[in-house]
């Protein structure tokens, strides 16, 4: 095995490592992928982006979580992807279709540099089996009561190509979703695992969240973390059609179309290009 060449981005402080199949011949396997996102023993992400693959005319992307599992959607990650495709050469246009676990996702470079972007992210999905949450009848989990950690939570779940489980309170802290977060990620009712998002609203134009991903753990961001709040509170009542989602990491604004479509519009920052020898892996 040969060395291999990254390069790294982040998305308001969610960080990602490219790896192009076309330019390194190491085979990325969980094990690995794990390594590398190791802060302390590795490169350091909060997940690599695998691609990308040409297949039937498209332009495909594997996401990984830190911990190798595979993550189904990755808002930032789906962003800087775009922005990699522009730096390397395989796109010059200013927009672009990725598909990312057969979803096909519309990105629209804002700016002939590609450092800001609005990407269609689709329609979020409340219905129970569509998250999936394990309920005993099937329908859309909006405002319902949770047992986690022993406290009853009030909760809204939904998928926008992965699940969130967003949670309105007033106290919206990393200290308060760090210590909710695992609880919520492997809770039985979630066969999948969970993403969570602690939301406090603070007008009907801004939310204010913190983040925590399954396999990741606490994130400065996250773009689908972003939406799904966004969508949980309009649906609830609580917001306008536009938002403006504060994170750690800095915000993103969310729009919510007539026909339910979500629009996420933000920044992507290049970090760095690293090279790992081929006995980090021995």
């Amino acid at each position: 095995m040969s060395a291999i060449t990254m390069h790294k981005y982040h998305g308001l402080g969610n960080d990602y490592l490219v790896f192009d199949p076309n330019k390194n011949q190491a085979y990325l396997q969980e094990r690995k992928v794990w390594q590398l996102c190791r802060r302390n023993f590795g490169v350091g992400a909060d997940g690599i982006l695998y691609g990308p693959a040409f297949e039937d005319g498209k332009i495909k992307v594997s996401c990984y979580n830190a911990d190798g599992s595979m993550a189904k959607n990755s808002g930032n990650g789906i962003r800087i992807f775009a922005k990699y495709l522009k730096d390397a050469g395989y796109v010059t246009g200013k927009t672009v279709k990725i598909t990312a676990k057969s979803q096909d996702i519309d990105v629209e470079f804002l700016g002939t540099d590609g450092n800001f972007m609005r990407v269609n992210m689709g329609k979020a999905d409340f219905m129970s089996v569509s998250i999936p949450v394990l309920v005993p009848l099937e329908h859309e989990i909006i405002n319902e009561p949770f047992l986690f950690h022993g406290t009853l939570y009030n909760a809204t779940c939904l998928s926008v190509g992965n699940p969130n489980c967003v949670i309105m309170t007033e106290d919206v802290s990393a200290k308060q979703v760090k210590e909710l977060g695992p609880y919520v990620e492997n809770a039985s009712y979630f066969p999948n695992r969970m993403n969570l998002q602690c939301c406090k609203v603070e007008n009907r134009n801004r939310l204010k969240i913190e983040v925590y991903e399954r396999g990741a753990g606490y994130i400065m961001s996250s773009g689908t973390g972003a939406c799904a709040a966004a969508a949980a509170a309009y649906r609830m009542g609580l917001t306008d059609e536009k938002v403006t989602v504060i994170m750690p990491g800095g915000a993103l604004e969310i729009e919510i179309a007539k026909d339910g479509t979500l629009f996420m519009t933000g920044p992507v920052e290049y970090i760095g290009t690293f090279t790992v020898e081929e006995d980090f892996f021995s």
